[in-house]
């Protein structure tokens, strides 16, 4: 029998970037922000537990990468969306890099990420 896994945050992008790229795609030049959102909308998936990050995406959501927070170096994160959303890095022991885009909450995310992988650092937000 596992270890209980508590959920902390599940769902897709905040719903605000697919209707800022909506309005963009009135415009014939920010078409593929458009479809950018929409694809993201539809596919993209995050789950934040008290063992793992989990994100589901690409094309028709068939790709899932899991990190556990033993691998986690470093969380940046930038606020977009009048700060409603935001994206964040998440940067892992061998230097590779995790992207979360559109986060809801991304703040209380970021901070939750932080305490369980045991970063002593501040969140780095940029405004």
């Amino acid at each position: 029998m596992g270890i209980k896994e508590d959920v902390y945050f599940e769902g897709g992008p905040h719903v605000g970037e697919l209707i800022f790229g909506l309005l963009l795609g009135l415009t014939v030049i920010c078409l593929p922000i458009t479809a950018g959102a929409v694809v993201r909308a539809l596919w993209l998936r995050y789950r934040i537990t008290s063992r793992r990050i989990t994100i589901t995406g690409g094309w028709m959501g068939r790709d899932r990468t899991d990190v556990v927070y033993s691998q986690v170096a470093k969380v940046v994160s930038v606020s977009r969306g009048i700060g409603l959303w935001g994206d964040m890095v998440v940067t892992l022991k061998d230097g590779s890099k995790l992207e979360l885009k559109a986060v809801p909450k991304f703040r209380d995310v970021a901070a939750y990420i932080e305490e369980k992988a045991g970063i002593g650092t501040p969140m780095a937000a940029a405004a």
